[in-house]
């Protein structure tokens, strides 16, 4: 709380320093000061919305770096081809938040594209913002793997698990997992290697599987997967409890594939709109590019 508190000060001092600067620059004239305090000021302006998302974030792990996983949907190659086109837009969007990308699994499509990637995103409140992405992502665009120009539409479905590092109460009982090993596949490089140092775990009373074969030995990609499984454990005891609360209010009501929660239009023209918020966006290529805040910030205020 402390810390904010400073925070809080930090931008309050700083803003009347900054009007003070305004003022003397419009009774003196300054016209080179006036500039160069606009500037100083919309800085503070940015500092201070993220401040203001401080206040926004009130769940358990949202300060945690996040697990990311996205999977192509309904549409072969196009619909793997939209996977990469995710996976860069949200790298750009952590690498301009300043935060770090790590790819933990990588299954290459198989002419074009991505069929499934886990990354994990480092950095404070990484959870916190990426959990407003979860769900299911649609592309409307002429195809450029179709030699006739038709329009297709794509989907991607993304999910966002935090880290979790604690101790919580998630009992895994060994004698419940199945662990196989294999080789990494993929389009090459950093993805592939030589022997049987992938892991895949199967939990076996829930069925969830996970997988890592990004680390350079098995004793390391294993390690990875029980992290993986770990969250989706935790989150899976959590989404129980809350929909054993949603029963006892009689409003709840499942999310099935298909409900996107947001829709890249590229043709017949250009538009971005998010289906809870409503929130608008006409210049695709800058989302596209990483510039998500503004439909993260929305559904933060929103919730």
């Amino acid at each position: 709380m402390q810390e904010n508190i400073d925070k809080y000060y930090a931008l309050w001092d700083k803003a009347n320093y900054l009007k003070e600067l305004l003022d003397m620059a419009q009774e003196e004239g300054e016209q080179e000061l006036w500039n160069d305090t606009v500037i100083e000021l919309q800085q503070l302006q940015k500092n201070f919305r993220e401040f203001e998302l401080l206040v926004l974030f009130s769940g358990l792990h949202d300060e945690r770096d996040a697990i990311v996983s996205l999977h192509a949907g309904a549409g072969g190659t196009e619909a793997q081809d939209w996977v990469e086109m995710l996976l860069r837009m949200y790298s750009r969007w952590a690498e301009s938040s300043g935060y770090a990308v790590e790819i933990m699994d990588y299954l290459a499509g198989d002419e074009a594209g991505v069929k499934s990637v886990t990354f994990m995103v480092k950095g404070k409140y990484a959870y916190g913002k990426l959990k407003c992405e979860e769900g299911v992502h649609r592309l409307i665009r002429i195809s450029p793997f179709d030699s006739s120009g038709r329009r297709h539409t794509s989907f991607a479905s993304i999910s966002v698990l935090p880290e979790i590092i604690e101790n919580v109460e998630v009992n895994i009982n060994p004698e419940e997992l199945r662990i196989d090993t294999y080789r990494s596949s993929g389009a090459g490089g950093q993805h592939v290697n030589k022997t049987d140092s992938a892991v895949r775990i199967t939990h076996l009373p829930t069925g969830i599987v996970v997988q890592c074969q990004n680390e350079r030995s098995q004793h390391a990609n294993r390690l990875c997967a029980m992290k993986i499984l770990t969250a989706k454990l935790y989150d899976l005891k959590q989404k129980e409890v809350e929909n054993n609360l949603q029963n006892l209010k009689g409003e709840y009501k499942e999310i099935a594939w298909g409900s996107q929660i947001r829709t890249y239009t590229l043709n017949p023209f250009n538009l971005i709109k998010d289906h809870r918020t409503n929130l608008e966006e006409g210049n695709v290529q800058a989302v596209l590019d990483g510039d998500l805040d503004d439909f993260i910030y929305a559904r933060l205020q929103q919730k």
